[in-house]
């Protein structure tokens, strides 16, 4: 017998279809299972077959959401329209968004989310494949608690729109020349939509200096203005505020030379790099509605006797009669 499959709310919607939270009862009565199901109608089938064989291939790859299940499976809706599904791990964190809107990332904490995000860049890149819609709505967090710290890990999700190296993208249109998100676009993927390593290293630098400054690379929403700026080889303004390794490490993302931003391997010997945890170390993140600076104890002196604080309120004369004598 099969286990018996529960709507519980939708996550979102990625490329070719939406995704929904299920649980999954067992047909024995033992405790149920949870996982994220990415729904396809039939006109999308191919892209989402696609996606699943990506993902079948990066199984057991660092960094990167797992599917479940050796094949996508069919079935109807609840208007019996045939559809079909990919079943995936289910991140209950959310994404990289979601978790930058209620939390402050510390300067630790973006560096080892860099490091895992890069590493999930390797796997990609090692089997051939270009993200080319790399964005903080595509990192998934997965908390994992002990006792009463929380840490977590990150995984990079949505595969719709990742192409072969060195192809031309099915997504690049004349009128809208961009191989995934506006904001997360390099110079050179405007300008000839061939998918390249380097495209998804100037995406991770605008993630990363989203995770510094809490705002989009860009402070535009019209992607027409982008494009011309990213035509004129422009790169999103690097604050002299962050560290000077974390500066140097943007740099090179934003190269306009492709060629200089290096590969994935290379960036993670950066010296942005050198000293972030061994992710299994806790990271207790704060939340946004305290203040970021650290705290600092003050250790104030009693004042000396003699002096009291003068009230605000009217004084009042009080006669005190002399003491009688000894």
């Amino acid at each position: 017998m099969f286990p018996s499959m529960e709507f519980m709310k939708p996550l979102g919607k990625g490329s070719y279809g939406s995704v929904d939270l299920v649980r999954f009862m067992k047909p024995d009565g033992s405790n149920p299972y949870y996982q994220a199901v990415k729904t396809s109608y039939p006109q999308d089938f191919e892209p989402l077959l696609k996606e699943f064989q990506i993902l079948y291939k990066l199984r057991e790859c660092p960094r990167i959401v797992q599917t479940c299940g050796t094949s996508l499976s069919r079935g109807v809706n609840d208007y019996g329209i045939r559809v079909y599904r990919m079943s995936m791990e289910y991140a209950a964190g959310g994404s990289l968004t979601n978790l930058m809107e209620t939390k402050s990332l510390s300067d630790s904490v973006i560096r080892d989310f860099t490091h895992m995000i890069l590493e999930g860049l390797v796997s990609i890149h090692s089997h051939g494949y270009v993200h080319c819609d790399l964005k903080p709505e595509n990192i998934l967090v997965f908390p994992r608690t002990s006792g009463c710290n929380v840490s977590y890990e990150l995984k990079i999700s949505d595969f719709g729109m990742a192409t072969k190296v060195g192809q031309d993208s099915e997504f690049w249109e004349y009128d809208s020349p961009y191989l995934g998100t506006s904001l997360y676009m390099s110079p050179e993927s405007v300008q000839n939509g061939i998918a390249e390593e380097a495209l998804d290293l100037w995406s991770l630098g605008c993630i990363v200096l989203e995770m510094y400054t809490g705002e989009p690379p860009w402070p535009l929403e019209d992607s027409m203005n982008l494009l011309s700026l990213l035509l004129n080889g422009n790169a999103p303004e690097i604050p002299e505020s962050l560290p000077w390794d974390a500066r140097q490490f943007l740099q090179t993302c934003f190269a306009s030379n492709p060629l200089e931003r290096g590969s994935a391997s290379e960036l993670l010997k950066h010296k942005f790099l050198h000293n972030v945890s061994d992710h299994k170390k806790v990271r207790v993140l704060k939340s946004k509605h305290f203040s970021k600076k650290v705290l600092k104890v003050k250790i104030v002196p009693p004042k000396p006797p003699m002096f009291k604080k003068i009230s605000n309120r009217p004084m009042r004369l009080k006669i005190i009669p002399p003491k009688p004598p000894g």
